[in-house]
């Protein structure tokens, strides 16, 4: 069994911090409103629990759920296709060559669709800001990771499939399970914050 990125004592912790801010933002929520002290909508009226309800998705869904999954699917990669190792054999050497050629390649392709004037993916003012390339940057990034890691991997034959891959993916994705029980109730707590102050 991998072990995840957050031991269970500190994640039991944090959760239960959490809790108790989200349940003390509940009752905060309805003494101020109650009390008049504050312009507030408070989460135990009806309009408060059908926000909580009817968009609960849309709370947690968010590019930053995208970009953990894929970091951790690219961290995956990298670890088990043993490119971080130290080891210097003939092969590992070779296997290296590959990989920083395979990322010069990738690099170069994203700088031909970034650096040229009217480029594809920079935005209609012609910067990288707001445009494509920059709110793909997180799933840029990750998925030049993974193909390094995986010409690494199929070159020193830590990867000898693609089953080795996906389980390489999934082992990233069960090390970061912590992280998305965190995000979940970071999200909920921070919308819960906006909904009932802003």
């Amino acid at each position: 069994m991998t072990s995840p990125l957050i031991s269970m004592k500190v994640l039991s912790r944090l959760v239960v911090v959490f809790v108790i801010a989200e349940l003390l933002l509940v009752l905060l929520s309805w003494f101020f409103s109650a009390t008049l002290m504050a312009d507030v909508r408070p989460l135990l009226s009806s309009e408060g629990v059908r926000w909580f309800f009817a968009h609960f998705v849309d709370r947690i869904g968010s590019p930053l759920l995208v970009w953990i999954l894929l970091l951790a699917m690219a961290f995956g990669a990298l670890k088990h296709s043993g490119l971080l190792s130290r080891q210097t054999t003939q092969r590992r050497r070779l296997g290296l060559r590959v990989a920083v050629l395979l990322l010069i390649i990738y690099v170069v392709i994203m700088m031909l669709l970034t650096i040229w004037p009217h480029a594809v993916l920079l935005s209609a003012m012609g910067s990288l800001w707001h445009s494509p390339f920059s709110r793909a940057l997180v799933p840029v990034v990750a998925f030049g990771v993974i193909l390094c890691s995986m010409a690494y991997g199929f070159t020193v034959r830590t990867f000898t499939g693609l089953a080795d891959v996906c389980q390489s993916f999934i082992d990233g994705l069960s090390r970061s399970a912590s992280l998305l029980v965190l995000y979940i109730l970071f999200m909920q707590f921070y919308e819960s914050l906006r909904y009932v102050f802003f």
